[in-house]
């Protein structure tokens, strides 16, 4: 799981502001975050998220277009999917958004379907809700959380409503001249 948070926990304001996460980052730690992006063999993120990425993502040019357009991708669904192809322009880039695959059933089922495949990691990426249900399967292996330097005082959080405490690892610290620092938990 790669997100990034706030210092009070929360991964987007209460109406999904995220604006926040671009106006505190730094050349280093775009440089880390878009090195991080490349070690994912799959993407995957629930409908919301990509409903509202796919049809950027195709004609954007920063840093993450590379990687966002490359990487195959999978989505999570409960609510049914018909599928998008942004555009009509038949591009590698929307190729890979139109032949992510679509997993409509129980969420831990399909994570471990995909973990059992042969590859590079799996990222998870998106929204506080699929987060949210992510972590409560129990099945992620790494917490890539790039802490940013601003406190949102409320906001949508990842890491509420678990049955039990979470206990993690720190496996690496990275910090940033921006006031970014970059936790990995195991």
């Amino acid at each position: 799981m790669k997100m990034s948070v706030s210092i009070d926990g929360f991964v987007a304001g209460v109406n999904g502001e995220n604006d926040w996460i671009f106006k505190t980052g730094d050349e280093e730690s775009l440089a880390w975050s878009v090195g991080q992006s490349w070690e994912a063999g799959l993407i995957i993120m629930g409908r919301k998220s990509f409903e509202l990425m796919a049809p950027y993502w195709p004609t954007a040019t920063g840093p993450f277009a590379a990687p966002m357009n490359e990487i195959p991708k999978a989505v999570f669904t409960k609510k049914g999917f018909a599928g998008i192809l942004p555009g009509t322009e038949k591009s590698p880039a929307t190729a890979s958004w139109a032949e992510a695959r679509v997993f409509d059933g129980d969420l831990a089922e399909g994570i471990r379907k995909l973990k059992a495949e042969p590859g590079k990691p799996i990222v998870a990426i998106g929204g506080a809700g699929f987060m949210q249900s992510l972590i409560a399967t129990g099945l992620v292996d790494e917490y890539l959380l790039a802490t940013h330097p601003v406190v949102l005082g409320a906001g949508l959080p990842i890491f509420n409503g678990l049955a039990m405490p979470l206990y993690l690892k720190l496996v690496d610290v990275k910090a940033f001249p921006g006031g970014i620092v970059a936790h990995t938990y195991g």
